[in-house]
């Protein structure tokens, strides 16, 4: 029952700013007759009718969060791989400081055109596009994490002789892993953002394709359904994670709450 009940308090308080500019949002523009800012109830009456009926569900939304998936997927191999290399290794993490601090300061967007001159303008450079903005908050939060990773735990481990791949997954990656998953949570939204971009340049298909199009040709409404579909994806994806960081940090949450109640 108290399951229950957190669990209903939670979408609640998850729900409510929502709900709450949106009805704003319906009241403010009830009576708009704005060509650019028509009223929310024609904006979401027309939802069905763009992405449903006309089958864009499987054409734009469908390819764009396959490219979300394989870039952020490629990010968090790379990001956690390197993440624990130069984390582990004093050398290594000065050796690649300076080249590290370049490249993340450099804007993923301002990527697109080298990345259309050597990967083309297909699924491979939007999908490298998303890598390159996602991998940052996971690399820098995976290294963070590895030098955090408690001394005597590392002594205790090297005591009981655990090595190689037991050592890397029950200790380094263990320890490591509320950073790690912090560093993912942080490059979905960017992956997000990077994908409507990425889909802006040359594309034939996407939901940043469908929205830059509608804006083109001055659908206005159906540009506004695109946005909201965007930030709906947004409000999911950004839900699954966190039930996803419950589950896999289920142990580092009762943890800190059993701190909090011997306090």
């Amino acid at each position: 029952m108290n399951i229950a009940r957190r669990i209903t308090r939670t979408t609640v308080a998850a729900l409510a700013l929502p709900i709450a500019l949106l009805a704003v949002w319906w009241m403010l523009t009830a009576d708009s007759d704005s060509y650019y800012l028509p009223p929310l109830s024609e904006i979401l009456a027309s939802v069905a009718d763009v992405w449903v009926h006309s089958g864009r569900l499987g054409t734009d939304v469908l390819p764009s969060l396959l490219r979300l998936f394989g870039g952020f997927t490629l990010a968090v191999l790379l990001g956690v791989g390197l993440g624990v290399a130069i984390g582990s290794s004093p050398r290594l993490r000065a050796f690649c400081e300076p080249v590290l601090e370049f490249l993340r300061a450099i804007p993923p967007p301002v990527l697109v055109p080298v990345l259309m001159l050597f990967a083309g303008i297909g699924d491979t450079m939007k999908v490298l596009v998303i890598v390159s903005g996602c991998v940052w908050p996971i690399l820098l939060n995976t290294v963070e994490g590895v030098r955090a990773v408690d001394e005597v735990q590392v002594e205790t481990a090297r005591c009981y002789g655990v090595r190689g791949p037991a050592r890397l997954w029950h200790l380094i990656i263990r320890s490591a892993s509320p950073q790690i998953v912090t560093g993912m949570r942080q490059g979905l939204s960017i992956g997000i953002i990077l994908m409507v971009i990425s889909e802006m340049f040359a594309a034939s298909n996407g939901l940043g394709f469908s929205i830059i199009q509608f804006q083109r040709t001055f659908a206005v409404t159906e540009m506004w359904t695109g946005i909201l579909l965007l930030g709906l994806l947004g409000f999911l994806l950004a839900t699954a994670m966190r039930i996803f960081e419950r589950r896999v940090l289920k142990w580092y949450f009762g943890l800190r709450q059993a701190q909090r109640g011997s306090n």
